[in-house]
C-alpha cells in the first residue's frame, strides 16, 4: 500500500527535462499519507524524544535496491548507528531526469534499517550534476541548460570532465549549478520532498558551493551567471562584473559580494530544510560541508557558523590550512588545529550534533591503519563530535571493519559519557568573530588558532564565544583575539560584560572597524576601557580590568610553535623549547587577570588536549595525547605519565577515569581543603575523567 501511493506521487518516468519540465507532486496529501506509512516506528526502540544524530556511529554504503539486506546486516555487524547511504538523485543527469528507482530504493532501505532499530539517510548532491558517458550522449546537463550553470566573470562555464576530481570519471560531464537557476531549483526542492517523502531519517546535501575549489578556479569568486548577477543587482544595487573589485577586501562593493554569497547557500539550504519538513517533520536536513573555520569557508560561500542555524546538523569534511587531511599524516601541531575546529563547531552548533566525516588512512606504508584509526577517532570523541569511519578518501567501507567494529561498540557503551550536553564550569571566553573572519580572514584566524593553542597546552577551561551566545556567556574572563569588526550590539554586551567587573583580554586591532568593515574614527573598544597608549601593553585592575596586548600573544606563539612543537612532541619533553616560556608566561598572566585560580586544575604536558566541562552535573576532563607522533611516520604516542588533576570536592568524593577502549576505573583520590586530587598513572591515546 505505502509503495503504491508512493508511486503515485511521482511523475510519469516519459516526462523528461528536455522535453518537458518535472511536473509539481499532485497533493501534499498524498506525501503525508506515504510518510506514516513508511516512517512506521522509525528508529524502533529509540525514544520518540530521542534525537539520533546525537549518538550516530556513521558508516557509509552506495544504495541500490539489491544492496539493501547487505548494507543492514554489515552496519548491524559493524556497530553502525546511523547508516549514509548513496544514490545521489539530483546530482546524477540520469536520475535527475528520471528518479523513480532510485527512489524505490530509498524507501526500501529506510523500511529495512527502521525495522533493524537503526536510522538512515540519503546522500544527494547540491549544486553539482554529473552526466555519465557524455562524450557519446546527444543529451548532457550542461548542453540542455548552459544557462543554469555557473560562470566565471569572464563567462567561462563550470564544467569539468574526467579527472578533475576523483568522482569524475573520463568521458563524464561535471557542471556546478547556479543556485538562481530558478527552474533547476523548482525541480530540484520538488525531488527533495519526494526523497524526504520516502520515509527516510535525513537528507544529506553535498558540497551547496559556489565554484572556486578547482584548479583555475581558486580566485574567481564566482558565480557570474546572469542568473546570480541580476539577483545581486536587485540585492545590492550593484553590477558584479563592473562595480566590485574582486578579492579587495577594502572595497565596499565586494564585502557586499562577499555577504551575499554566503546568504545565498544558507538561504538555499533553508529551503531545503523547509521542503523536507513540509513532508516529513521527522527528516533531518545534514549539510556537508568542507570549509570549516578557515577563510575556505568566506571563499566557497559555504560558511558553517550560518549554516548551523538552517540545517540539524553539518557533516564536517573538515581540512584545517595545514593541508593534512589524513590522520596518518598529522603531527602534533596539527592535531591541535584539527581540536580547535572541532570546539570551534560544537560552539556555532549549540543543541545541534556535530558528525566528523574526516579520513584517517589511504596507503601510508608506514603507519598501521588500525592505529590511524584509533587516533582520529580518539580525538573526535574528545571534541564531543560524532566519529564517521570511511576508507581511503570516499564516504563508505572502512581501512579496518574490525578496528571500527571495537571502537564503535566500545562508543556505544559510553555514548552518554561522550555525548551528554557538556556545560562550563569556569570558563576563559575565546571569540570568534566571524564578521573579522569573513574580513580579515589571515589576521584574525592566526590570532584566533594561538591563542587556542595557547589554552589548549596550558589545559584551561575555555569556552568558544560567538555573537549568539555571548550574552549568555557567565565566565569572568573573555578573550578577544584580534577581533576587528565588532558591531553595535557586540559592543553594548561587552560594555555590560565590563562593568559587572568581569575581565576582558584585548589583543591587537581589536575593535578598529565595526561589523561592515568601515573603520572607527574611535575604537569603541579603547574607549570602553579608557587605552591611551595603543603601542603599550596595559593591565588594569579598576575601574575596569582588562588586558590589553599590542601584539597578539597567539601570533607570537604560533610562530615559536611551528618552530619546535613537533620536534618537541616527537622527543616527548618540552622544557626546552621556546614555546614552553610563552605557555608558562600566558598562564601566569591569565591568572593574574581572572583573580583566581583554576576551579578544576589539570597538570599534564603541552602535548595532550584538554577540555573541561561539567556533564550530567559532573566535572569531567576530556584528554587527547598527541605526544610522540609524527605524520607519516609514526601513529602510537608515547604515553603521558602522572596527569595531575584536582576537583572541587565533598570529602567523600570519589573520582573516575575512563580510558579509551578500556573500561571505567575509579583512581585514588586525596581530599583537603574542598578539594580531591588524584594522579593518572597513564594515559595512551586519551582518557576522561571525573568527579563523583
Amino acid at each position: 500500500m505505502a509503495s503504491d501511493l508512493y508511486l503515485q506521487a511521482l511523475e510519469p518516468a516519459s516526462c523528461t527535462v528536455p522535453q518537458k519540465l518535472i511536473l509539481e507532486m499532485k497533493t501534499r496529501k498524498i506525501l503525508l499519507a506515504l510518510l506514516l506509512l513508511s516512517v512506521g516506528t522509525a528508529g524502533g526502540q529509540q525514544s520518540a524524544v530521542h534525537n539520533w544524530t546525537h549518538t550516530v556511529r556513521i558508516g557509509g554504503y552506495s544504495l541500490h535496491l539489491d544492496r539493501v539486506d547487505s548494507i543492514i546486516r554489515d552496519a548491524t555487524a559493524t556497530h553502525v548507528f546511523g547508516i549514509e547511504t548513496d544514490n545521489d538523485i539530483p546530482g546524477r543527469y540520469d536520475s535527475f531526469l528520471d528518479p523513480t528507482e532510485k527512489l524505490k530504493a530509498i524507501q526500501a532501505v529506510a523500511t529495512k534499517a527502521h525495522k533493524a532499530d537503526n536510522y538512515v539517510f540519503v546522500y544527494i548532491a547540491g549544486l553539482e550534476c554529473i552526466t555519465a558517458h557524455a562524450v557519446k550522449r546527444e543529451n548532457t546537463f550542461f548542453k540542455d541548460h548552459p544557462d543554469w550553470v555557473q560562470r566565471k566573470i569572464t563567462g567561462e562555464p563550470a564544467v569539468f570532465g574526467g579527472g578533475t576530481a576523483f568522482w569524475i570519471a573520463e568521458g563524464d560531464e561535471d557542471v556546478w549549478i547556479s543556485p538562481y537557476a530558478r527552474e533547476w531549483r523548482k525541480i530540484y526542492m520538488n525531488q527533495v520532498r519526494q526523497i524526504a517523502a520516502t520515509g527516510i531519517d535525513g537528507v544529506y546535501v553535498d558540497i551547496p558551493y559556489w565554484m572556486t575549489h578547482f584548479k583555475g578556479w581558486e580566485d574567481s569568486w564566482a558565480s557570474f551567471d546572469d542568473y546570480t548577477v541580476a539577483a545581486f543587482k536587485e540585492k545590492t544595487g550593484l553590477n558584479a562584473k563592473r562595480d566590485i573589485k574582486l578579492g579587495d577586501y577594502s572595497d565596499p562593493g565586494f564585502i557586499q559580494w562577499i555577504d551575499f554569497r554566503i546568504q545565498t547557500l544558507t538561504d538555499f539550504m533553508k529551503e531545503v530544510d523547509e521542503n523536507v519538513k513540509a513532508v516529513n517533520p521527522k527528516c533531518k536536513t545534514i549539510a556537508e560541508i568542507y570549509p570549516g573555520i578557515e577563510q575556505a569557508a568566506v571563499r566557497v560561500g559555504a560558511d558553517v557558523y550560518r549554516l548551523y542555524e538552517v540545517v540539524d546538523v553539518i557533516a564536517h569534511e573538515y581540512e584545517p590550512d595545514s593541508g593534512n587531511h589524513m590522520a596518518a599524516s598529522k603531527s602534533p601541531l596539527d592535531w591541535f588545529e584539527y581540536m580547535t575546529g572541532m570546539y570551534s563547531f560544537r560552539s556555532f552548533a549549540g543543541d545541534k550534533a556535530s558528525w566528523m566525516l574526516s579520513y584517517s588512512w589511504d596507503g601510508d606504508k608506514k603507519i598501521d591503519p588500525k592505529e590511524a584509526m584509533k587516533n582520529l577517532l580518539v580525538a573526535q570523541l574528545m571534541a564531543g563530535t560524532n566519529c564517521w569511519d570511511a576508507k581511503g578518501h570516499v564516504m563508505s567501507g572502512s581501512n579496518d571493519p574490525e578496528t571500527r567494529t571495537v571502537v564503535f561498540q566500545w562508543i556505544a557503551a559510553h555514548e552518554k559519557t561522550f555525548y551528554s550536553p557538556r556545560e562550563p564550569v569556569h570558563p576563559i571566553g575565546i571569540y570568534f568573530s566571524p564578521q573579522t573572519r569573513n574580513y580579515f580572514p589571515e589576521e584574525f584566524m592566526g590570532s584566533y588558532k594561538g591563542l587556542m593553542n595557547l589554552l589548549l597546552q596550558s589545559h584551561q577551561e575555555f569556552q568558544v564565544i560567538t555573537p549568539r551566545n555571548l550574552q549568555g556567556f557567565k565566565g569572568n574572563v573573555l578573550a578577544l583575539p584580534d577581533a576587528r569588526c565588532l558591531g553595535g550590539q557586540e559592543m553594548d554586551l561587552l560594555k555590560s560584560f565590563v562593568e559587572s567587573g568581569k575581565s576582558l583580554i584585548i589583543t591587537a586591532e581589536t575593535g578598529a572597524y565595526n561589523e561592515k568593515r568601515e573603520i572607527q574614527r574611535i575604537n569603541p573598544i579603547h574607549q570602553l576601557l579608557g587605552i591611551t597608549q595603543a603601542s603599550q601593553k596595559i593591565f588594569s585592575a579598576a575601574p575596569k580590568r582588562f588586558l590589553y596586548y599590542p601584539d597578539c600573544p597567539g601570533k607570537k606563539y604560533s610562530l615559536a610553535t611551528r618552530r619546535s612543537f613537533n620536534g618537541s612532541a616527537a622527543r616527548g619533553s618540552p622544557r626546552e623549547a621556546s614555546f614552553y616560556k610563552l605557555l608558562s608566561e600566558f598562564s601566569q598572566e591569565i591568572r593574574k587577570v581572572s583573580k583566581s585560580e583554576p576551579t578544576v586544575d589539570v597538570e599534564a604536558s603541552p602535548f595532550v588536549s584538554a577540555q573541561i566541562a561539567k556533564v550530567n552535573g559532573k566535572a569531567h576532563v576530556f584528554m587527547a595525547n598527541f605526544k610522540g607522533l609524527k605524520g607519516g611516520q609514526v601513529a602510537q604516542q608515547i604515553p603521558e605519565r602522572n596527569v595531575k588533576i584536582t576537583f572541587p570536592a565533598e570529602q567523600k568524593a570519589r573520582i573516575y577515569i575512563l580510558p579509551f577502549l578500556g573500561q571505567v576505573q575509579e583512581a585514588k583520590a586525596e581530599w583537603s581543603n574542598g578539594k580531591a586530587h588524584c594522579v593518572i598513572p597513564e594515559i595512551e591515546k586519551g582518557a576522561v575523567v571525573w568527579c563523583e
